[in-house]
């Protein structure tokens, strides 16, 4: 691909809580990689025009489920576990259907394309077809990051329970098939504890290692599951140790929602390099509670943003860094007045080169990352100071007032998609 420069005010945020910007900048792509950020018109190459537009770096969703995206915004009534049996099991139970799951997939890569999210790790179902459809979707608009065939194989409905040999065997299958997408890759994904015994976990963590592949599950996300699991693996310290017992903790590991850690787990994760996906839009609407983020932060723990789609009941990750954000200050004001609340420099960095560093070298304008770029558009944040205003402020009031993200373009690693 040839170098090209795109043309705008210009943010990103190179390192936690501090935000960097250039207005009337030019960021120069090389084929698939940032070459430069300044505020200087490059010469001898075709310039993008985005004047008076914010240029951010795409963004990352660490963790949503793609077949529950059909009743994403409904039945938030009841907690995770009831939720999980009530709706989400018999709804995914459908992509057993090829016709639905090519409908379900094509709207929901669809509606992903649109929005300022370029890298995801995204859940399908036990479903190995369905699951390989989902990646053809995602790689056919655009998107890169990962995709998991989910392994269940106990306490689950009989529709979406796998024998245990079989469940290991269509893994392998996912892996094989799924393997040649270029910007979808597969990850192992056993469900969460409780769906998957001792046997299926051992097989998982070991064919992690054996392909050097990376892990998605969820992790205390809430009380009743956390007391599910102490019944499950009585010999478990935690739940975060049960994980670790079956090799499935490691720095290519992404854990979901983590509302309920032990001061001993955030160091287990610490220690092992795993990935926090914060998802605070879904922990509010399930009752599930407000992770511990800034511990996690004071202790290294690598954390980036999760929509968490469906108990997140949005596609959009801006709408996700004011949750983090609003929960943070909830959690400071009445649960620890030890931990500061999050700043929005702080969450848009999750959100971008946080989550991001799990995808890779993206997130972030420095020279050598990828090329993964959204351009905003602010026609629904108009105030009247609004003219007045830097890039770092423009963002904050767009992030609030326009949190379905209105992407007027979109590149991923140099391609542009819209």
């Amino acid at each position: 691909m040839a170098a090209f420069a795109i043309h705008g005010d210009i943010i990103w945020a190179e390192r936690l809580g501090k935000l960097e910007y250039i207005e009337n900048g030019y960021i120069v792509v090389d084929g698939s990689v940032i070459a430069s950020v300044s505020s200087e018109k490059p010469q001898g190459i075709k310039v993008i025009d985005e004047s008076h537009h914010l240029v951010i770096p795409g963004l990352s969703d660490l963790h949503l489920h793609a077949p529950q995206y059909p009743f994403m915004g409904m039945y938030m009534d009841e907690e995770l576990l009831t939720w999980l049996e009530k709706h989400t099991f018999p709804e995914e139970a459908k992509y057993s259907d090829a016709a639905y799951a090519e409908r379900a997939y094509t709207q929901f890569a669809d509606d992903l394309k649109r929005s300022a999210t370029v890298n995801v790790s995204v859940f399908g179902t036990i479903h190995t077809d369905a699951t390989l459809m989902l990646m053809d979707k995602l790689e056919e608009a655009g998107i890169a990051g990962y995709a998991g065939k989910v392994s269940m194989d106990r306490n689950s409905p009989p529709s979406l329970t796998e024998e245990t040999d079989r469940a290991v065997e269509e893994v392998r299958r996912f892996i094989e098939e799924g393997a040649s997408h270029d910007l979808m890759k597969p990850i192992i994904t056993p469900r969460f504890i409780p769906s998957c015994s001792d046997a299926l976990l051992e097989a998982l963590g070991r064919i992690a290692a054996d392909r050097g592949l990376p892990v998605q599950s969820h992790l205390d996300e809430n009380p009743s599951e956390v007391e599910w699991v102490k019944e499950l693996c009585p010999w478990a310290g935690s739940y975060a140790e049960a994980y670790d017992h079956f090799s499935l903790l490691g720095q290519r590991s992404i854990m979901a929602h983590c509302v309920w850690m032990q001061e001993s787990e955030i160091d287990l994760l610490s220690r092992r390099g795993s990935y926090v996906a914060h998802s605070p839009s879904s922990n509010l609407n399930l009752s599930s509670g407000i992770a511990p983020i800034r511990r996690c932060i004071d202790k290294d723990v690598n954390i980036g943003l999760a929509t968490d789609v469906a108990g997140g009941s949005t596609l959009s990750i801006m709408r996700v860094v004011q949750d983090a954000v609003t929960s943070s200050k909830m959690r400071w004001r009445y649960i620890s007045k030890d931990e500061k609340p999050l700043s929005f420099p702080e969450a848009f960095y999750l959100a971008t080169k946080g989550g991001g560093s799990f995808f890779g070298r993206t997130g972030s304008f420095e020279p050598g990352y990828d090329a993964d770029i959204a351009v905003l558009s602010e026609k629904r944040c108009s105030t009247v100071i609004s003219s007045g205003l830097s890039p770092a402020e423009r963002l904050e009031l767009y992030a609030y007032r326009s949190p379905d993200e209105d992407v007027v373009a979109k590149f991923v690693k140099g391609k542009r998609i819209i």
